[in-house]
């Protein structure tokens, strides 16, 4: 192919590839005749259309070590200049409930595990007294973020979306029958909105098919440990509790 006529076909692959990518896909299936259709001056978006959206979907679909070994020792985005470890998730890649937290303190920055400090231990105790459930056995605990923003912050859009593609593989990768979103930042990314987490606390969404349950984040709960608070949340998880026995 003349160099004039292959260039422009490169930069629309390109342009093409990452609107791929910023929609969440991490690979494309690769064949033969695609390379043929290529050379014979196919468009990219041509090539698209031969694909079905199961076998995209298909494609898709990973292992939560292939998502994270995608991940990899991730620069995506400014917070891993700060990070010491990236905090891909713990507990069972089977679970039935996965729980979705804001992002990474300093605790879990240390250690490379979700919900280790304050935090985290209220989290166990809201799983384990809770709910009477296993935190390792029974559940699996992931952040939108996958390492710390400096001085506990809030993600920032574009940390965020840096980061949202690995979580979407995370659960497609798990299938849980539920998700919580612990706090108004992950409950925002999972439903792509703001979020009001004081008013819809206790409602039920869904997030990709996946019954979806907003709550207060654990460290909300230390910071304003009130009667009201405490039993709000409580009801949620018993809430939890009654679809995960569907």
């Amino acid at each position: 192919m003349e160099t004039s006529k292959r260039e422009p076909l490169l930069r629309e692959l390109k342009n093409y590839l990452i609107h791929l990518k910023d929609q969440g896909y991490t690979e494309i299936p690769c064949e033969a005749d695609w390379f043929a259709n290529v050379q014979q001056g196919t468009a990219p978006q041509e090539l698209h259309s031969s694909l079905s959206p199961n076998e995209m979907v298909s494609k898709n679909n990973k292992s939560l070590t292939a998502v994270q070994t995608e991940l990899g020792d991730c620069t995506r985005c400014k917070l891993s200049e700060g990070r010491k470890n990236i905090v891909f998730g713990s507990g069972n890649p089977n679970a039935d409930l996965v729980f979705v937290g804001e992002g990474p303190g300093a605790d879990e920055d240390e250690q490379g595990f979700p919900f280790v400090g304050r935090a985290g231990k209220k989290l166990t105790e809201i799983i384990e007294k809770g709910m009477s459930l296993n935190r390792e056995k029974d559940t699996y605990i992931c952040n939108i973020v996958k390492c710390r923003p400096p001085g506990n912050r809030d993600p920032e859009a574009d940390e965020i979306s840096a980061c949202k593609p690995f979580l979407i593989q995370q659960l497609k990768a798990i299938k849980p029958k539920v998700i919580v979103a612990l706090g108004k930042p992950a409950a925002s990314t999972l439903l792509g909105r703001n979020v009001p987490i004081t008013k819809e606390r206790g409602t039920w969404h869904e997030y990709e098919g996946i019954k979806l349950m907003l709550t207060y984040h654990p460290a909300y709960l230390i910071r304003f440990p009130t009667l009201e608070n405490r039993k709000a949340v409580h009801e949620d998880i018993k809430k939890v509790l009654k679809e995960l026995k569907k």
